[in-house]
């Protein structure tokens, strides 16, 4: 597996990271704030941010950001896995398509969502630093990071969705009980993408990464495990 997928799969496991701006108040010293994330099809990240935020008025101010992002479960923090990305934070135009996929990750959002000064922002990364372990450093290749056809999953992903909760519960349950340990009657497909597959179980976001990236979006992707 290529070291530029390795760190979009860290990416896409995570939901939440420490935020790095350019303080306006205080002079252009960096400015440290925790938010949810969400990463797109074409690797972008999605942040929804209030306009009263101190970290909003930054990235009105000046848009470099960074996110870094590990996996909190795992206490030797010096050793494990992270990723930091380094981009450009902007207003999302498309606020409502952005929501619709937003919120099928962070439904507790809605509150949020729904008030007027909470907007999307999307982070286009120039730069990514992934660590995957004692040893195992690196500048990704952004060529290689980026996601061929990521507006195709993006315009199929919810019908594919739909099939997926349809006809695909058993190997949802089994695919959980594989990897994850966990005995799920009801699964929930909420994101599907050239990666893998997210689900909910027990009002918990588990993720099922395909053993190879999908070139088209198709439901034949369940049969890439």
């Amino acid at each position: 597996m290529s070291i530029s997928r390795e760190a979009r799969l860290m990416l896409r496991s995570h939901r939440y990271g420490a935020l790095g701006t350019i303080s306006k108040k205080f002079g252009g010293y960096p400015f440290g704030s925790i938010t949810s994330y969400l990463v797109d099809h074409d690797g972008s990240l999605l942040i929804l941010i209030s306009t009263l935020a101190e970290h909003t008025k930054n990235i009105g101010h000046d848009p470099r950001v960074s996110l870094i992002t590990h996996d909190q479960r795992d206490p030797h923090i010096q050793t494990q896995g992270r990723v930091t990305v380094v981009g450009n934070a902007q207003l999302e135009p498309n606020r409502e398509q952005a929501g619709l996929r937003y919120l099928r990750y962070f439904p507790e959002a809605q509150t949020y969502f729904a008030m007027h000064d909470f907007s999307f922002y999307r982070i286009r990364p120039v730069a990514i630093r992934y660590i995957g372990g004692f040893g195992k450093i690196h500048w990704v290749n952004m060529e290689n990071y980026a996601v061929a056809q990521a507006e195709a999953f993006a315009e199929q992903e919810e019908a594919l969705l739909a099939e997926t909760n349809t006809l695909q519960q058993a190997v949802m349950q089994k695919l959980l009980r594989q990897r994850h340990d966990i005995d799920a009657t009801d699964v929930q497909a909420v994101g599907l993408d050239c990666d893998g597959l997210d689900v909910r179980c027990d009002e918990q976001l588990w993720r099922l990464d395909f053993h190879e990236v999908i070139s088209s979006p198709s439901l034949d992707a369940l049969t890439k495990w």
